[in-house]
């Protein structure tokens, strides 16, 4: 199989220019770098959930090392912003969120009380004291906790929800419920387990691989290595996504030399599915197996439940309707389902195109039942990867940093509370709260008095970036605990806000752990020779904080005095993470679960073992006249942390919104042609940028367009939408 380009070095084709971004990131971290090279040498990767180690991974031999870990680099040598430049909210307003991540880290307790014009330097006893007082005299239910995936360890995921619940709150979520909520929800109730039931070796043996509204050259770079290795050995990769992504039909992966110089051909076959199409296009694909006959008959009867249902239901789905939503006709489907019928293994790997939607449970769902038909699932090179964009968010979940499980994804309920409540030895509440989105319509209604946000930046990252602006201003008391500033930390509070700056993992003492994509938990260590300011561990913060607010059984649980400890007792009550305690030295590391998940089919968390079938209906994707259905796409930024003006997989620049040529033309618009975007929310200045998108369909830059994007969750995991209805009309008409 010829996987090789004939273009030298990429010559014509829209690419990362790699060895010229490497000399731009030892440029822009000359003032550090030796401290540059010892993270990259011995650090875990705190960009995406692959989670190499250092150099290395246990998937292949050589050195892994992706551009958007080097442009991370610089939040791990900048130095301090100065004090001077707090002193002023007015004049940070006026900066772009990079011209404020660029005046450095945080250095110490910040403090700004209601109407002052900046913030001021204040000792750790003040914001710790503060902070607990106003903490004292708030009620369980109007406090919240929200932690991020910004490189945060499973010990501060773990710390900060003990710290929620002794206070007597369950509102406590992460960041993980704008990403892969919808993944975590659907699995948990189809197979019985929020995690990708494979490991990335068996991405190398696979015959069949599906990428599905995932860009894995943009997100997770190192895994184009497996997709390599997998291709050599024969694998037939197919991606279903509203956009043709140029970097998954053809990528060069710097650290191979012959993909370096030729380029490597990643993508054998495309489906150009319509923004919000996919329980069209996978049930259309599922009829046509139902109709051949090709399905794992024995698997179905011995292994699942729900089958009766979902073969009526999709027997009453007519043709006409699944090419109408899907957005292709049916020849398409059947294509797509000739192929994974003759195919001996496969795996489907997903990102935010699938979960992003307010039914992103239910497009989830749609990929197990096509999984599960045919039998793909515990055995080798079998089965399915919610593939994670952030290096912190598979264990913020597992951890218990949500509203709805303790630790070790057991759920919230009067039985559980009480086990946790023996092992911690003070009440555990036994209510579900709130995930994010309702945690911040509760703030903008005036129901939320103290928000405890480590690395969040809900201005940046949610929909209707107006109402959380307005959100966060209602709110008596906000505490940023974070390593560099973000607009998210200016809005006026009702009474004050707090800066509390945190050190990055590799500064952590005593180091901390993080789980990856595949379930492995490795050991990051503390790097030495680093220290910015007052800043501390982000779980000796918030363990700090708790020794003030709570007293009795409470505060004493609290009584954290290193990693360690906070792993020992991780590893007592968390049958799921058993073996963390043993995790103390670099390279160190241990998968849950083993190699692959559901051995033998078996899905032992549900009742008799048995996996669940979904009877999915089709969602409501009706445009409203001559509107177009717009998606946010993911390019050039990373974590809301690290952008790039120019998204050099594509060509694409931050100001353009992505439409295809039949469009532009029905409208009379050229290239370039300068446009307003508008929806039932707001608008949007843009360009317009001539692609590969999905007739009636857009692509604009996250979060830019997040102006147009109204409130709008899943039903079941609360994960937002962020695709909108929206008129486009030429600027000045």
């Amino acid at each position: 199989m010829r996987i090789a380009s004939l273009s030298p070095f990429g010559l014509g084709y829209r690419k990362p220019h790699h060895y010229l971004e490497m000399l731009r990131v030892f440029w822009e971290n000359r003032d550090n770098l030796g401290y540059a090279w010892n993270v990259l040498n011995h650090g875990v990767c705190d960009g995406c959930s692959l989670g190499p180690r250092g150099l290395k991974d246990d998937t292949l031999p050589g050195t892994h090392l992706c551009l958007t870990r080097l442009r991370l680099l610089r939040l791990n040598t900048m130095p301090a912003a100065s004090e001077e430049v707090f002193r002023d909210v007015a004049a940070l307003e006026k900066l772009d969120g990079r011209k404020l991540r660029n005046l450095g880290r945080l250095p110490y307790p910040m403090l700004r009380l209601r109407g002052e014009q900046g913030f001021r330097r204040v000792s750790w006893d003040e914001a710790l004291d503060r902070s607990a007082a106003a903490l004292r005299g708030t009620s369980p239910q109007r406090l919240a906790f929200f932690t991020t995936s910004r490189g945060l360890t499973n010990e501060v995921y773990y710390v900060a929800q003990k710290l929620a619940r002794m206070l007597g709150t369950n509102h406590i979520d992460n960041a993980a419920r704008l990403c892969h909520a919808a993944s975590s929800t659907a699995l948990k109730a189809t197979l019985g387990i929020g995690a990708s039931t494979v490991s990335y070796k068996d991405w190398l043996q696979c015959k069949f691989i599906a990428l599905l509204g995932s860009n894995l050259a943009n997100n997770q770079p190192v895994s184009l290595k497996y997709l390599y290795v997998a291709k050599k050995n024969g694998a037939r990769i197919a991606v279903v996504n509203p956009y043709r992504e140029p970097a998954l039909e053809r990528y060069w992966i710097p650290s191979i030399a012959k993909s370096a110089l030729f380029g490597t051909r990643l993508m054998d076959d495309y489906f150009p599915v319509r923004v919000g199409g996919d329980v069209a296009f996978l049930n259309g694909a599922l009829k046509y197996l139902i109709e051949w006959n090709a399905l794992d008959r024995q698997f179905i009867r011995d292994h699942t439940s729900g089958w009766a249902e979902l073969d009526r239901t999709l027997e009453d789905q007519r043709w006409p309707d699944l090419e109408a939503q899907a957005g292709v006709p049916r020849t398409e489907m059947e294509r797509f389902a000739k192929i994974y019928a003759g195919a001996p293994s496969a795996i489907f790997i997903w990102s935010m195109g699938l979960t992003q939607h307010k039914h992103g449970v239910d497009n989830v769902k749609a990929v197990v039942n096509l999984a599960l038909a045919r039998g793909m699932l515990g055995k080798p090179s079998c089965g399915v990867v919610p593939i994670r964009g952030h290096s912190g968010v598979q264990g913020g979940g597992e951890c218990g940093s949500v509203p709805d499980a303790f630790p070790g994804n057991l759920p919230v309920n009067p039985e559980n509370a009480r086990q946790f409540a023996d092992w911690w030895g003070a009440p555990v509440p036994d209510w579900k709260g709130m995930h994010c989105g309702t945690m911040l319509e509760a703030a903008a209604e005036g129901s939320l008095d103290f928000f405890y946000v480590v690395g969040g930046n809900f201005i940046e990252t949610m929909p209707d970036p107006g109402r959380m602006r307005e959100a966060l201003a209602r709110v008596p008391y906000r505490v940023h605990q974070d390593i560099l500033l973000n607009q998210s930390m200016l809005p006026d509070s009702g009474e004050w806000t707090l800066l509390l700056p945190g050190q990055t993992r590799y500064e952590q003492e005593g180091g901390g752990t993080q789980t990856s994509t595949e379930r492995r938990i490795r050991f990051s260590p503390e790097i030495k020779g680093r220290h910015i300011g007052e800043a501390k561990a982000e779980w000796r913060i918030l363990a700090e904080v708790g020794l003030r607010a709570l007293d009795g059984p409470a505060q004493s649980a609290m009584n954290f005095t290193s990693t360690d400890q906070i792993r020992s007792e991780m590893d007592r009550v968390m049958p799921l993470y058993r073996g963390i305690a043993q995790l103390k030295a670099e390279g160190q590391s241990f998968q849950y679960g083993g190699e692959r998940l559901l051995e033998g089919g078996i899905c032992q968390n549900l009742p008799e073992g048995r996996a669940r079938f979904s009877a999915l209906s089709l969602p409501d994707l009706n445009a409203n006249g001559d509107c177009f259905l717009l998606c946010t796409r993911r390019g050039a930024q990373f974590n809301s942390i690290v952008f790039r003006d120019h998204d050099a997989l594509t060509g694409g620049r931050r100001d353009e919104v992505f439409m295809c040529t039949e469009d532009a033309a029905r409208l009379g618009l050229a290239a370039g042609a300068p446009v307003v975007l508008e929806s039932e929310l707001g608008q949007m200045r843009a360009r317009v940028r001539l692609d590969l998108v999905q007739p009636g369909t857009l692509q604009a830059f996250w979060p830019e367009a997040n102006v147009l994007v109204a409130r709008s969750y899943d039903p079941v995991s609360g994960e937002p939408d962020y695709n909108a209805r929206v008129k486009v009309r030429r600027d000045g008409v």
